[in-house]
């Protein structure tokens, strides 16, 4: 952290000192975007990072336990209410020329305010029926200001009005909505899931992902987080090639707990995946500033791992990956910045966190080789705290008695890295999924335990990051659920790997700064130059011999 924000002074200090130059204005806003969880994004992504808004709602609502309560969860999964929000609008005579996507719209809200937005996508002339996405900001606490869609507590106060005017560069039309029905999300959890087919497996650049596939091949279904979740609201089995669930054994203890999780863990699990991998498609090496929409994918990746909840620092409570690591840490005693500690910052957030930084400066800088082998390691990272939370609820279901709550958080854990762990061996897959899966009859912790041991170096993670099962009451680790043994060779090769790791991103982000400044200050002085005003002047004698040759 301490890095970056060395890296984000210098360039600041060198932007300032450019004083009027456009250019360097518009580089110094771009490195004004505020920090998520000490991650500096290059882009706006506020509205991104505003999804863990919906998770937060989702979780409310199954927290009642109710009928009404879970049909209004399920909308809010799958239509959303915080992220992409935008104004179905019907305008009066059509629209009196095309309009292309991301043109800006204006318009007014109740009270007469005007209200920015922009198109969602391109509109022919005459279109009658048009998405008004309504627009952000990069301040992550007034983001956007008008959050409907299948919310129960809405706020409406950056809608547009339900009949009113907008205008579209020099025309000026009529328009009528009715607010609280088509004001709606582009954005949802259950989507990161249903749209996986083609972002993930047919059409994207680097089809098919590696992770996906490993799920893809696994369940047998592109949609496999969408169905379990849709399995577990209604009650019903899943219909999958491998790790079937029957959620007509669970009550509403259960369910609550398998949808809160997989919809984190599972839907949003993937799609943070997808947004680094689709980051590396768009990267151009030797190429810096064409890299833009690379850095802006990298970011929304950070934004979906992380949310909004998280704050400026990561010191509060959120609903995604990066709280599941500072809780799962608390557990097996790898908090802090050696990992020894049982409580504070993961040390699985802190090294996530000097890779993204890492990440992000590779794409930047077009070196999309070194940028893939980063990403490589952020992915073999982001299994840690699922084999984590599967070995605990294990333990507990073992030894501990757990009930319907316990059963079903294993069973979520373990759904979210079978897939992972039947790549590297199949028989270990089958022996965690017969002690954790729906309904299982009994559960083997040591057989659990062993199974995934078995899986560690192909999924490249170690015994030290996974660590042990912690119990306060005894101030010690649980019988049988200490740190695995690692053999000296592989500990040296770990800690050689992490010594690398530290020394690169320590030189990434020094030069990286150094190329920044420089690359300032040759700007300025060119614009300089330009002016008439050199910030070297020859002297005389150097300009007469210039004049002569």
């Amino acid at each position: 952290m301490n890095l970056s924000k060395a890296l984000l002074a210098m360039s600041l200090a060198a932007a300032e000192a450019v004083g009027s130059d456009s250019r360097m204005a518009n580089l110094r806003r771009k490195l004004s975007f505020q920090k998520i969880a000490g991650y500096n994004p290059g882009s706006q992504v506020t509205d991104h990072c505003a999804i863990d808004l919906d998770q937060a709602a989702i979780e409310s609502q199954l927290s009642l336990k109710t009928p009404e309560s879970f049909e209004n969860a399920r909308n809010i999964y799958n239509k959303g209410g915080n992220s992409k929000s935008y104004a179905l609008i019907t305008v009066a005579n059509g629209l009196t020329s095309a309009v292309n996507k991301g043109d800006p719209i204006l318009g007014k809200n109740a009270e007469g305010l005007e209200i920015r937005g922009k198109a969602y996508q391109d509109y022919v002339q005459g279109a009658t029926q048009i998405k008004v996405q309504y627009a952000t900001t990069d301040i992550q606490e007034n983001y956007v200001e008008c959050q409907v869609g299948a919310l129960v507590e809405t706020t409406m106060v950056g809608c547009f009005v339900d009949s009113g005017a907008i205008t579209i560069g020099s025309d000026t039309m009529s328009y009528t909505y009715t607010p609280a029905d088509e004001n709606k999300n582009g954005r949802t959890i259950a989507g990161f899931s249903t749209g996986a087919r083609d972002k993930m497996r047919l059409t994207c650049k680097g089809c098919p992902y590696t992770d996906f596939k490993y799920f893809y091949d696994y369940y047998g279904t592109d949609e496999y987080a969408h169905e379990l979740v849709e399995a577990a609201f209604e009650g019903k089995k899943t219909q999958f090639s491998n790790g079937n669930a029957d959620f007509s054994q669970y009550d509403y203890i259960g369910k609550e707990e398998f949808i809160k999780k997989a919809t984190a863990y599972m839907n949003t699990f993937m799609y943070v995946i997808r947004e680094w991998e689709d980051a590396l498609d768009d990267c151009e090496r030797t190429c810096m500033n064409c890299n833009e929409g690379s850095v802006h994918a990298w970011d929304e990746g950070v934004c979906f791992y992380t949310g909004s909840i998280e704050g400026l620092d990561g010191e509060a409570s959120g609903k995604l990956l990066h709280e599941l690591a500072d809780k799962r840490c608390a557990n097996f005693k790898t908090c802090g910045v050696e990992g020894f500690d049982l409580a504070g910052q993961s040390k699985l957030n802190y090294d996530m966190f000097s890779l993204f930084a890492m990440g992000n400066y590779q794409i930047q800088s077009g070196n999309c080789p070194a940028a893939r082998a980063t990403t490589k390691q952020i992915i073999s990272k982001m299994y840690i705290p699922m084999v984590q939370g599967t070995l605990r609820y294990a333990y507990k279901n073992d030894k501990l008695s757990g009930g319907e709550k316990e059963k079903a958080e294993g069973a979520v854990f373990a759904a979210a890295v079978l897939p992972r762990i039947h790549a590297a061996n199949p028989a270990a897959a089958e022996t965690i999924y017969a002690s954790m899966k729906v309904g299982a009859s009994s559960t083997d912790f040591k057989a659990v335990k062993g199974a995934f041991e078995s899986a560690y170096d192909h999924m490249g993670i170690t015994c030290g990051d996974v660590g042990g099962l912690w119990s306060e009451a005894q101030n010690k680790y649980y019988t049988g659920m200490e740190p695995c043994a690692q053999t000296v060779s592989s500990l040296n090769t770990s800690v050689e790997s992490e010594s690398n790791n530290t020394l690169a991103i320590a030189l990434g982000c020094t030069f990286g700064a150094l190329f920044a400044v420089a690359a300032f200050m040759v700007l300025y002085m060119r614009s300089k130059e330009k002016q008439g005003a050199p910030v070297f002047k020859m002297s005389d004698q150097h300009e007469d011999i210039k004049d002569m040759n």
